[in-house]
């Protein structure tokens, strides 16, 4: 009709509000399982729907190579395809299908600039110097070449004990990556460099890496993994980063205070981290590792263990134990999404929804102010728009919503 609409009349408030924390972030892991760019933007615009601020973009692991770096066209073009995946749990049986892909510079200059539009600020992640098997598969030479033939991008879940070796060389490549992430994502304050779940088997056995432990004067591997973990913060504070890792960047030294600490193993690595003087970002796996069941009768196939909604609202992402004047330092948290049980989107947004509404508001919202049955009365109408947005949330609503979301919808 080209008759115009009525007015409608708006009233003058006033809205006082502000966030608690800074950081109020979720992950999403492409690595396990490859998003194309739609995909990413998708959930970059659920995100910042949510009030949320932080991707962190996980593109790196033993299961697939993802970002583009041009000096290594095989990290891509070998380390992103792997000939087929592991059924349910690490089972007997392979889908025999190859699964895989990358982004190309064009790809991540678009979701620069999905997540640009949004206010949301990128933190890539490459995962050095474990979690490298893809990357090995492209070049052997990287490694300890104590496995024979050279592997290929890992097939099961879990984690590799391939681990990248200490040469000279190497820890250029270890540079060279870390230049393309931060050219790749020039808006990205943090770069994250993993540093988790280094496996050292090889280390201890590859005489080329004792000998190389003795020349550098380090006494153990720990200190050796402390020392990669300085060589690669330090090469970020040249290039004006800030750099980020899992919280086993603590072990075997002394860690550069401008280094930020991601609290993954419980809430002690984040309570040391602040302590010593360092940021943190709080993503404890029992409140906010998504990828596990929310609710009894359990997803088919899952990470061990359920983290229920109401785990989720309930979680407080300051220590108790860390004093008033080291709370500064907990920038915020992040809800976790790793892909290993997720091919799809719409996997991961059932996984992710309704919990991702708690956690937004965890990290919006003054602890004083929180109100769980509040939550559970807006959430029954917030559940409508996700439908009406095609979100794949869980079907299952808390029990505290029942009654509430069968009214709402019959009315």
């Amino acid at each position: 009709s080209s008759s115009p609409s009525p007015p409608v009349a708006v009233p003058a408030v006033r809205i006082l509000d502000r966030p608690r924390f800074r950081w109020r972030g979720l992950h999403l892991d492409v690595s396990r399982h490859f998003f194309p760019v739609a995909d990413v933007c998708r959930y970059v615009d659920l995100l910042a729907l949510h009030r949320m601020n932080v991707l962190h973009l996980h593109l790196t692991d033993d299961q697939g190579w993802r970002m583009p770096v041009k000096k290594y066209p095989r990290l891509t073009e070998v380390g992103g395809w792997r000939r087929e995946t592991v059924l349910g749990r690490n089972t007997r049986l392979y889908d025999n299908s190859t699964h895989g892909g990358f982004y190309t510079e064009e790809d991540v200059s678009a979701i620069n600039e999905c997540a640009h539009r949004r206010r949301v600020h990128i933190v890539p992640e490459v995962d050095m110097p474990g979690h490298v098997q893809a990357a090995l598969a492209a070049y052997p030479h990287l490694g300890n070449g104590l496995e024979g033939s050279p592997p290929l991008p890992m097939t099961r879940w879990g984690v590799s004990e391939y681990t990248l070796n200490a040469e000279t060389s190497t820890l250029k490549f270890v540079r060279d990556v870390l230049t393309s992430a931060a050219e790749l994502f020039p808006r990205s304050r943090f770069v994250h460099f993993g540093g988790d779940e280094v496996k050292k088997k090889e280390w201890t056995t590859n005489p080329a890496v004792r000998k190389r432990m003795t020349d550098l004067g380090l006494g153990s591997p720990d200190e050796l993994q402390s020392w990669y973990v300085k060589q690669m913060a330090d090469h970020l504070a040249s290039l004006g980063r800030r750099s980020i890792g899992w919280d086993e960047i603590l072990e075997g030294g002394e860690l550069a205070t401008s280094a930020a600490v991601m609290s993954w193993r419980g809430e002690k690595g984040g309570v040391k981290a602040a302590l010593d003087g360092h940021d943190v970002v709080m993503t404890p796996v029992g409140k906010t590792y998504f990828d596990r069941s929310q609710r009894e009768p359990r997803e088919t196939v899952a990470q061990p263990g359920m983290i229920t909604l109401e785990d989720v609202y309930r979680y407080e992402p300051v220590p108790k134990e860390l004093p008033e004047d080291k709370q500064h330092h907990v920038l915020g948290g992040q809800g976790m999404l790793w892909s290993e049980y997720m091919p799809t989107m719409s996997a991961v947004e059932r996984f992710a929804y309704p919990r991702v509404c708690a956690l937004a508001e965890v990290l919006w919202t003054d602890p004083q102010r929180k109100d769980m049955d509040d939550f559970l009365s807006r959430l029954k109408r917030h559940r409508l728009r996700l439908r009406a947005m095609a979100v794949n949330a869980h079907p299952e609503p808390a029990p505290l919503e029942d009654k509430a979301i069968q009214h709402v919808t019959q009315k």
